[in-house]
Formats: structure tokens, C-alpha cells, sequence
């Protein structure tokens, strides 16, 4: 089966990266400018809005953390060019996003609404910016690319005992099978590696990524203790409590499946790029959103999400594959979907099949098959903060 999709193709950008969307995006470089990002977007079609709650009132490693996100979303190669647009008055400062996204080559632009006249002047300006780059970005053809030009960002949530035993190993072969090609691996979710740090430590290629394991692992569990609460609640979720999964470290066991068995690389702060091919790990919460966030800032092209209980996220740039291994989930929210291993559970399919059915699967949304978040236009976005709004 796997000799059907040999060829893969993608969109060739300016700096090597390769994207398997190829998309117009407008970016909100603070709260106040979000109405106005979405008005743009409104007037060119296809164009994607990208808005969030942050942007000013934060400092230091808050705000780095912050303008590295979204910076890292315009620089995505799923993006073919980027608008941003600010107030004029914000501590991420739109100017220095769209001086780091031009690092890549790529069309960018920005706008400051107090700068051009208000709301409207700014509308005006900016949907005539957007009209020329999705007629550029239109005449962008796909070309053929390797699987060593993807990064895969693996996400679980909504889990419960299903994703442990089936989805989340099935999705762990396909992570291998992409590892071997060359590809890169994304093993996300901090919070719930808590319990089996000392199990991935064994995988890491050297100490220092040992190390940095167990540290951001340590620093999960003293937030929680600093602010004198029990994680749980809140991880697991009440959701996956239902769901038969009791403690942290029963979720953890099973979440860890999903990257596969290859040794550990690196291991990364939120929205930072791999530096090294293969396995590695990025420092994100259980926060499905804010998690699949930081990856697609990292460069992550291609998201796979496992699910037992159920969940329509997608992304705003990134194509998301729903994975699910419950029998009564995969019927209730069929339409939510991607690929249904749950006959792992009942006994009629094998881990190997699962596995090569989900990397198929990869190689056609790759090549342009939309996943079900695409089609129903799921574009959910959030990013994580570390410290409070002054």
C-alpha cells in the first residue's frame, strides 16, 4: 500500500521549507486590532484570520513567548504570505513580527490601524494588500517533496482508556514509519508526560536531553504546587475521568505512545523550531489548543490528534487527522473523524494495520486531501502564557 503514494508534494518556499497548504493569513498582533484582521479577511476569500486575547501588558519571557508564536505561525510553510496588523500602542510590536517572518523570504506586510486612519482606512489598506498575495500565492504550483520536509505534531485529547490501548500505539507506528523516511516528530503536552519522564530519559540520545526531561517535566509539577492545588482536575480532565482514566501518570503511559519508539533528539521551549530531525520534544501543556499552537509555530505542517471521547479542534493553518479507537465515539461524532482504528479494540485489526492505515492517510492529506477540521473550517487558536498581565 505504501508503494500507491511514493510521490508527495508540497509548496516550495523561498528559504527550502516545503508546505502542504498554501495559505494567505492575517495576523492580529494584539487584541484590540482583532475586529480588524477579521474584517480584512472577510473581504478576500480564503484569506485566514488569526486572532487571540494577547499581545500587550506583557513582558519579558511572556512576551517573548508571545511574539515568538505568532511570528512562528507567519513563518509556517503552510503560509505562502502574511498581514499583520497591530493598534500601534501593543509590547509585541507588529513591525518586529514581520521583520522575523521575512527572515523566511516570503511575502509579508504590516499595518498600524492608529497609523492608518482607524478601522475602516485599515480595512480598505489591508484587503488590497491580501487581494495581491492570494493572486501570488495562487500561481504557487505544487512540486514534489520529500517526507524529510515534514514535521508531524502529535496532539491526544478528549482521551480515555481506548487512546491508551489503541489509538495512541497505532499513531506511535506511523510516527515510526515517518522517523525512518527523515521526517520530523513532535511529542508534545508536558503535563501529561508527568509519571514517565524517567521512561523517555531512557530514549534520550544524550544526558543533556535527559536532563531537560526531567526539567520541564519538574517545572509543571512546582506550578502546581505553588499555587497549592491538586493537577488533577484539571489533568486528567473530568472528561477523561469518565473516560476510565484515573491519574496523571495512567494518562501519561498512554499519551507517550503516540510519538512512536525512536530515540529522543532535543527537546524544545514553546513554539521554538526542531533543530534536529527525528523525535523531539516540545515543552507544551495538556491544553489541546495552546499545544497544537505552539507545534504549528515550531514548523509543524501536518497535526495528528487521537481522541476517544470525541473533539472537532482544527487549526487555523495546519491540517488536523483525527484519530479514534472507540466504538461509540466513531459513531456519534463520525463526522469529527479522520480514521477509525477501533477495530483494534474488538480484536479484527492488528497495530501494524492501524499504523500503515494512519500513515496512508498522512500521504494523501500531504497531498492536498482536506481532513474533516479543514472542511467544517475548525481554525481554533491559542497561546499559552507564563506569567501574568501587568
Amino acid at each position: 500500500m505504501e508503494e500507491a503514494y511514493k510521490l508527495i508534494t508540497g509548496f516550495l518556499r523561498e528559504n527550502g521549507k516545503v508546505g502542504i497548504r498554501n495559505h494567505v493569513v492575517v495576523i492580529s498582533a494584539v487584541v484590540c486590532a482583532n475586529r480588524v484582521v477579521e474584517m480584512i479577511s472577510e473581504q478576500v476569500p480564503g484569506v485566514i484570520p488569526l486572532v487571540h486575547q494577547h499581545g500587550c501588558s506583557q513582558i519579558g519571557r511572556d512576551k517573548e513567548q508571545t511574539a515568538r508564536t505568532l511570528a512562528g505561525v507567519g513563518k509556517n510553510p503552510n503560509v505562502a504570505a502574511a498581514l499583520i496588523v497591530g493598534l500601534g500602542c501593543e509590547t509585541v510590536r507588529p513591525e518586529d513580527m514581520a521583520k522575523e517572518i521575512a527572515t523566511t523570504g516570503k511575502p509579508v506586510e504590516y499595518l498600524i490601524i492608529q497609523e492608518s486612519g482607524g478601522t475602516l482606512n485599515t480595512v480598505a489598506k489591508g484587503a488590497e494588500i491580501v487581494r495581491k498575495m492570494v493572486a501570488d500565492a495562487s500561481e504557487i504550483q505544487r512540486t514534489e517533496i520529500q517526507l524529510s520536509d515534514i514535521i508531524l505534531g502529535t496532539e491526544c485529547g478528549g482521551s480515555d482508556t481506548t487512546s491508551g490501548l489503541a489509538a495512541n500505539p497505532a499513531t506511535g507506528y506511523a510516527s515510526d514509519m515517518l522517523v525512518e523516511k527523515g521526517a520530523t516528530v513532535i511529542l508534545s503536552e508536558t503535563t501529561e508526560l508527568m509519571g514517565t519522564e524517567h521512561v523517555l530519559a531512557k530514549r534520550a540520545v544524550n544526558q543533556e536531553v535527559a536532563d531537560s526531561l526531567f526539567s520541564i517535566v519538574a517545572r509543571v509539577e512546582q506550578e502546581s504546587n505553588r499555587m497549592g492545588v491538586d493537577i488533577r482536575g484539571g489533568n486528567p480532565t473530568p472528561g477523561n475521568i469518565q473516560g476510565g482514566l484515573s491519574t496523571i501518570e495512567e494518562k501519561s503511559l498512554g499519551c507517550i505512545y503516540k510519538a512512536g519508539t525512536k530515540p529522543i533528539q532535543e527537546v524544545m521551549e514553546y513554539a521554538e523550531t526542531p533543530r534536529q530531525k527525528g523525535l523531539v520534544v516540545m515543552d507544551t501543556p495538556g491544553q489541546d489548543i495552546e499545544s497544537i499552537s505552539g507545534m504549528i509555530a515550531g514548523g509543524a505542517q501536518l497535526i495528528v490528534f487521537t481522541t476517544g471521547r470525541g473533539t472537532p479542534t482544527g487549526s487555523p493553518i495546519t491540517p488536523v487527522v483525527k484519530v479514534c479507537a472507540n466504538p461509540s465515539t466513531v459513531k456519534t461524532m463520525a463526522d469529527n473523524i479522520d480514521i477509525d482504528v477501533s477495530e483494534m479494540i474488538e480484536g479484527s485489526k492488528s497495530l501494524e494495520e492501524a499504523g500503515r492505515e494512519i500513515y496512508q492517510e498522512y500521504l494523501q492529506v500531504i497531498n492536498g486531501k482536506q481532513t474533516r477540521s479543514e472542511i467544517f473550517g475548525h481554525r481554533e487558536f491559542a497561546i499559552t502564557r507564563i506569567a501574568i498581565t501587568m
